[in-house]
């Protein structure tokens, strides 16, 4: 239900509606506007960046993953609301409103990503994250199709506290019914605790080599996933002149291939392991950068969004899962704060790249082969990952005695 309700941030903000809104009317200027999302985006991965290890060792200290989840989900959900004053010329606000609520969503997905052994054994991790996304991609096409009413009459600030209300709702079933797994803990002072779990942590990961060449490899490939995320309905909107329900069916038929390459990789997964599963994902991604940039018209721009869609949905399932598999449960919300942290200061410059290249060559068309790189980068960095030996090393790892 968690994966349901913030699909539809994702989908409707971040990707298809407030990303063109903001480029188009907020600032008008042409590719300055595609520059400024950029940064916005470069922000908030920063801000992520610099306080994830933090939350993710709190909340392992503290056994309040949920906890530190309601609190950023509803902050998202409040700056998402406020996104409806945000008018045309508003440049500083409309940033500064989106900076947070992505910080926000960003935030929550540490805390939201560890629970996810809480709730499956090790040998249906990949099963269980794969129905988590394709779940959540189902939640992206409803409020995709909630919101096409207020687009076709022209009502787009009202989308933007009706996604408010869609995420703040669905989540409330997660926070009433997921048992989360406790286990005594003492009072302590949470944010010097921390501090040491993070120095701790520098050391201790250093034992997890196949961890750290994932995170290695995840950290350049998820650049490039940022990026397709962040500025998709804007390459579609100023290359091929879609409009704001040309981009909600566009994203319509993504959203269903990204369902279904969610749900049947994480079957896939579980049979032939993460590593070779993620390979095939990038192999995808390559193809659909390539066909984006000699993509001659609507029609068959709408054919690369079926691939895409297919590539995102298992690529971020079997991420998620190959951490998890890779990882010690004791330490699973301190490491997943730090595969976060690789994740967003990836994410600090894909999009900054992405922007800049727009802005100066003024055709987003030669910024699209950058995002080929990370994920050309990413597959050769995965290749030196040993998946079996990673595995063993995190399922027998003990603490060390005091």
């Amino acid at each position: 239900m968690y994966d349901f309700a913030n699909s539809s941030f994702t989908t409707i903000i971040v990707t298809v509606i407030y990303s063109v809104y903001f480029r188009n009317v907020v600032v008008n200027q042409g590719e300055l506007g595609t520059a400024l999302w950029g940064r916005a985006i470069s922000i908030s991965m920063l801000m992520v960046a610099l306080t994830a290890p933090i939350f993710g060792a709190v909340a392992d200290f503290s056994r309040a993953k949920k906890k530190f989840l309601f609190y950023m989900t509803y902050l998202t959900v409040s700056f998402t609301a406020l996104l409806y004053f945000v008018k045309a010329g508003n440049i500083f606000t409309g940033m500064l409103f989106f900076i947070i609520a992505n910080f926000g969503f960003n935030s929550g997905n540490v805390f939201y990503n560890a629970l996810l052994p809480d709730v499956a054994p090790r040998d249906q991790l990949g099963k269980v994250s794969g129905w988590g996304w394709a779940v959540g991609y189902i939640g992206g096409l409803v409020s995709l199709l909630l919101m096409l009413p207020l687009v076709h009459n022209k009502w787009i600030n009202l989308v933007f506290p009706a996604v408010a209300v869609f995420f703040g709702l669905f989540a409330l079933p997660t926070f009433f019914l997921l048992k989360e797994v406790r286990r005594p803990s003492k009072r302590t002072n949470y944010i010097r605790t921390a501090i040491t779990r993070i120095k701790t942590s520098f050391k201790s990961i250093g034992e997890f080599k196949e961890l750290i060449r994932f995170i290695f490899s995840y950290l350049v490939y998820n650049d490039g996933i940022i990026i397709v995320i962040s500025f998709a309905a804007i390459y579609g909107a100023t290359r091929f002149g879609m409009n704001e329900k040309q981009l909600i069916t566009y994203f319509v038929i993504a959203n269903v291939t990204s369902m279904i390459g969610a749900f049947i990789f994480g079957y896939i997964l579980d049979k032939i392991g993460a590593k070779r599963t993620i390979t095939i994902t990038l192999l995808i991604w390559i193809a659909v950068v390539f066909w984006a940039y000699f993509c001659r018209s609507v029609n068959e721009f709408y054919f690369v969004g079926l691939l895409a869609g297919i590539a995102i949905g298992s690529s971020q399932s079997s991420s998620r899962t190959m951490l998890a598999l890779l990882t010690p449960p004791d330490k699973m919300a301190e490491f997943f704060g730090f595969y976060s942290v690789t994740g967003r200061i990836a994410s600090i410059f894909g999009p900054l790249v992405y922007g800049e290249i727009s802005r100066i060559t003024g055709n987003q068309k030669w910024a699209i082969l950058s995002v080929a790189v990370f994920f050309i980068g990413g597959a050769f960095i995965l290749q030196t990952v040993n998946e079996e030996k990673g595995k063993r090393t995190a399922l027998y790892w003990k603490p060390p005695e005091n």
